[in-house]
């Protein structure tokens, strides 16, 4: 058994790492397309990450709220459920975060505020996902449709919420005051926009791998994950968790509109951010559904969006702008294709081995 998971481990590591090297070389060849050097362009963008402390920083911001929005899909993923709505569990985390931020602050200092907002964001991401476990315990609704059907509901609601009584004072523009510096997380490497934000992430993805693997509720969730019926049999209720998993799942994507509104954008504006649930799905996928793992592929796809700003901006070149959902998206597909070669090389092991225990017994 041992043994079987370090193959799986090991086949996870080459595959993925194939993966984005396959994504990198095609979009690299995209550019040679457009008479663009891209040994020239990855080289140079690279390197200004690696000198540059800003530009370091910006790798980090920009994996923050991957790391949330991919710990939603991972942890309702351990329980065989599929959350497609963390782009609208987002959205809501955003919307309590700017509201509760801007009625309260200057009356709370900012030690006291910061966690009352960022606990606000957590019950209305929560809110949301509990809603979806409940109607997949209750009605055995599909999962899948009714999370993805809700970003819709939960994007129209900000939509409305930013012309009606969010709208910034003077009336103009669909987007928010901007928050007072009271409000704003305090920033972690001087000269940059990295702010606390990051750590935030990274210790909930290391409380998260503990609840998974170290607690009675992380046990319950895997065993019917693996497979519902036996859990009922052994005493664990399905559908109470169901509606924990999605919960969980829905507070920790409710948590990325903390970081992104307090952290980063000081407001909240209309449509931002439109793709971080689906970027956070493929770095589940890329992790394995790990949280540890999760933190260092959130990294990866932040260097990937900073390297396509780096080029775009790089003077006597016309890199297009699409060349950020260009590089994500060709990584994406070959992350989930990995994720079906790993399958069939398993499923291929195991009938050799079946195979061969049947050779043996004759």
């Amino acid at each position: 058994m041992r043994r079987k998971s370090l193959i799986q481990t090991r086949d996870m590591l080459l595959t993925n790492l194939v993966a984005v090297v396959l994504g990198i070389v095609v979009s690299g060849l995209l550019l040679l397309l457009l008479q663009i050097n891209p040994l020239h362009v990855f080289g140079a963008a690279i390197a200004r990450i690696f000198t540059d402390r800003y530009t370091a920083g910006e790798v980090f911001l920009k994996a923050t709220p991957l790391v949330f929005t991919a710990l939603a899909f991972a942890f309702t993923f351990k329980a065989n459920l599929f959350n497609i709505g963390a782009q609208g569990q987002f959205y809501v985390g955003a919307i309590a975060a700017v509201s509760v931020s801007l009625l309260l602050q200057g009356r709370l200092p900012t030690i006291v505020l910061l966690p009352v907002v960022f606990l606000s964001t957590l019950a209305a991401g929560g809110a949301v996902g509990a809603g979806i476990g409940y109607l997949k315990a209750k009605f055995n609704a599909n999962e899948f449709l009714t999370s993805m059907m809700s970003t819709y509901v939960m994007l129209a609601l900000m939509n409305y919420l930013l012309r009606t009584v969010l709208k910034e004072t003077k009336g103009e523009y669909p987007q928010t005051d901007a928050l007072s510096r009271d409000a704003w997380i305090p920033s972690m490497l001087r000269g940059t926009r990295l702010n606390w934000g990051f750590m935030i992430a990274v210790l909930t993805a290391v409380v998260i791998w503990i609840l998974l693997y170290k607690s009675p509720l992380g046990f319950r969730i895997r065993a019917i994950g693996n497979n519902a019926r036996a859990g009922e049999l052994a005493g664990i209720s399905s559908k109470r968790i169901y509606i924990a998993a999605f919960l969980i799942s829905g507070a920790l994507a409710g948590a990325a509109g903390f970081t992104e509104v307090n952290g980063v954008q000081h407001m909240l504006i209309q449509d931002f951010n439109a793709d971080i649930g689906a970027t956070g799905l493929g770095i589940a996928i890329l992790a394995n559904a790990n949280p540890i793992g999760i933190i260092f592929a959130s990294i990866l796809f932040g260097a990937l969006s900073v390297i396509g700003t780096l080029m775009q901006r790089m003077p006597g070149l016309n890199v297009p702008w699409s060349i950020i959902a260009v590089i994500q998206g060709l990584v994406m597909i070959f992350v989930i294709s990995a994720y079906f070669v790993r399958a069939r090389l398993s499923l291929w092991r195991d009938k050799r081995a079946l195979k061969k225990k049947a050779e043996g017994q004759s």
